[in-house]
């Protein structure tokens, strides 16, 4: 029961990104492992952690590529992470969400001197970000799912 609690707290991590999502997601499933071993937890254990990995990757390559795309710089991406934590210690809760791109609307601005393209470029990032959360909720949803389906059939 602990286990899925965590899972479940781990989902609305991908989501609130105060909480590190699918990380919780696969320790669980690693802890569940550990408990009791045997080689069929261990294998839906490495299933979960190869989603997870899978998953994040994917999920930071596509606000990269979407950004590029829209012709942000790499510099704006990183404009957005120091926004997002300058944002997360300066406005508590929901500081990170408004420090990203905030961060990324003004390095675009400071680079392209054009209000109507840096709103472009911020607009096709946080799609692109958009895209990456949706592919970590897929994959924890799917992660939980192979987790279930082993405990049904133990």
């Amino acid at each position: 029961m602990v286990i899925a609690v965590v899972m479940l707290v781990g989902l609305v991590g991908v989501v609130v990104p105060v909480l590190p999502g699918l990380l919780l997601i696969a320790g669980a499933g690693l802890v569940w492992a550990l408990a009791v071993p045997s080689p069929m937890r261990w294998t839906v254990a490495i299933a979960l952690v190869a989603i997870a990995a899978t998953a994040t990757v994917a999920a930071a390559m596509v606000p990269a590529r979407r950004a590029s795309a829209a012709g942000a710089s790499r510099s704006a991406l990183m404009a957005g992470a120091a926004g997002m934590i300058a944002g997360f210690f300066l406005i508590p809760v929901v500081g990170a969400l408004i420090g990203f791109p905030a961060g990324i609307f003004v390095a675009e601005m400071l680079r392209l001197r054009d209000t109507r393209a840096a709103r472009a470029t911020t607009t096709a990032t946080l799609r692109g970000v958009g895209v990456g959360i949706a592919i970590q909720l897929a994959a924890g949803v799917a992660m939980i799912s192979v987790w279930a389906l082993a405990v049904l059939l133990a």
